[in-house]
């Protein structure tokens, strides 16, 4: 399996929905954060899209030369981006960064917000505008040139001169739980993204994207986008949720679920449906906690526990097919560390470099009297005792 973490442009801090202990997002931050998963051995980081964040291909650019393996999981948007010089872009930042691009498909689930950067399409309407966006930006990027015309989008000679490293083009990843979105995926995607729902269903997304990319002929990876609240123990970390939603009134609350109620998008209102914006049963499969869905849009949950049984859970999503699993907490930064320190040595990860078996994490620990390097200890109880019993 893979580990992503994320870069939190929208906004940071210790707690949600309120400004005690928040974060500037500054370039000097997202840096800090984009080093240490670098640093940690974290395949990737997601940078998100939208109104609200700053803006994904410009941070990628400026975050590209301060790592050295990173992989950036970066938003296309159609309907709001040209397919050509998407496709441009793409080939760029793809060369540039000496095969480090990842893309990720966003078709957008907020009218209001749609409407404010000019695009005026139904939910299906998009879907179909995605569906030719990306059927001109492979061609282009396959070779080119590419005369297409569509029900949207129309190309004459459409064509990329200069080539991506990545042949034929970076991978796309993609989420979408409509039946409009599914299939755009099943014929152009990669990788099919879903949010953390509870494994059933879950399970029940990727058996229905095998059969419709079955049908094209072609087969598909899988991604889970999740945040995660790892701690030594059971009770430090159902404190910690706790903790991390402490400043939460019942009004912020309704506010927000206000504004998902006007959004078309189904993967959002299947998380909503989750907690139903009622803190009082927020874990809603075991260890997997809709806390933060109550006030965040995307992806609201998190796997919350001791390290045995938080990696217990990404095991179970593995064997269902999960590969990439795309995580985060706040505040971004320490949690990074913390989930490589605690999670890491407990997963079958696959890893770029694996010269020094010790450093699992750099750095590997404090000289002991200056002179002994420390010694990996044997993991206890993750392969050995069955997962401890989560509590709320």
């Amino acid at each position: 399996m893979e580990m992503f973490w994320f870069i939190p442009t929208h906004g940071d801090g210790r707690y949600l929905g309120t400004s005690e202990g928040a974060r500037a997002v500054s370039y000097a931050y997202c840096k800090q954060i984009a080093q240490a998963a670098d640093e940690l051995g974290f395949s990737g980081v997601l940078l998100p899209t939208g109104k609200s964040c700053e803006d994904s291909w410009i941070v990628a650019s400026t975050l590209v030369p301060a790592t050295e393996r990173l992989k950036f999981l970066v938003a296309a948007r159609p309907g709001l981006m040209a397919p050509t010089m998407a496709a441009r872009m793409t080939a760029t930042l793809d060369r540039f960064s000496k095969g480090r691009l990842l893309i990720n498909v966003v078709a957008g689930g907020d009218p209001v917000e749609l409407a404010g950067d000019g695009l005026f399409l139904s939910h299906d309407e998009r879907y179909e505008v995605t569906d030719e966006f990306l059927s001109i930006w492979r061609k282009e990027l396959e070779g080119g040139p590419v005369d297409f015309e569509g029900e949207h989008l129309r190309v004459e000679g459409g064509e990329v001169l200069y080539p991506t490293a990545q042949k034929p083009y970076p991978p796309l990843y993609f989420g979408g739980s409509s039946e409009a979105a599914m299939k755009v995926a099943a014929e152009h995607v990669d990788v099919y993204l879903t949010w953390g729902e509870p494994p059933a269903q879950v399970a029940e997304k990727i058996a229905r994207m095998r059969a419709l990319a079955a049908e094209k002929g072609r087969t598909l990876k899988f991604g889970i986008r999740l945040h995660v609240i790892v701690r030594k123990t059971e009770e430090e970390a159902w404190r910690a949720a706790d903790e991390l939603i402490e400043h939460l009134d019942d009004e912020t609350i309704a506010s927000a679920q206000r504004i998902f109620s006007r959004m078309d998008s189904v993967g959002q209102n299947r998380m909503s449906q989750l907690h139903r914006g009622d803190r009082s049963q927020l874990e809603i499969s075991p260890n997997l906690w809709a806390g933060i869905g109550l006030v965040r849009g995307g992806a609201g949950t998190a796997l919350v526990g001791s390290a045995d049984n938080v990696a217990a859970r990404i095991r179970e999503y593995a064997e269902l097919g999960i590969e990439t699993f795309i995580l985060s907490g706040y505040p971004h930064l320490e949690e990074a560390y913390r989930t490589a320190e605690l999670l890491f040595p407990r997963l079958p990860l696959r890893r770029e470099d694996e010269a020094d078996a010790r450093a699992f994490i750099s750095p590997f620990g404090e000289m002991i009297a200056n002179n002994k390097i420390p010694e990996r200890r044997a993991r206890t109880g993750a392969d050995k005792a069955a997962p401890q019993t989560s509590q709320s």
